[in-house]
């Protein structure tokens, strides 16, 4: 048996989450929080009496693309949370 097989076998067993997943859970994690924090500047601009009309409507666009890609990255997150389901086979595990 190969190293590489032992230790997929051995994740498998113990039901640990590969590695590089929880790399990309925590990157989206903070992309979702700047997104955020860039959102609520925004809206604290629009609240602001002084801003020009052109302004205004640019502002308006950007929350938009932000409030998509907020509910983008949730629902990627949602999905790598979500474990993984088997795909009907069934391995025979010698112990």
């Amino acid at each position: 048996m190969g190293v590489k097989r032992f230790v997929k076998d051995v994740k498998e067993v113990l039901g640990l989450a590969d590695f590089s997943e929880e790399k990309k859970k925590k990157a989206i994690k903070k992309l979702i929080k700047k997104l955020e924090a860039r959102r609520a500047e925004d809206k604290k601009l629009l609240l602001s009496k002084d801003i020009k009309n052109k302004t205004r409507k640019e502002v308006k666009e950007d929350l938009q693309l932000i409030h998509y890609q907020i509910k983008k990255g949730k629902k990627l997150l949602e999905s790598l949370e979500k474990p993984k389901e088997s795909k009907g086979k069934v391995k025979n595990s010698n112990f």
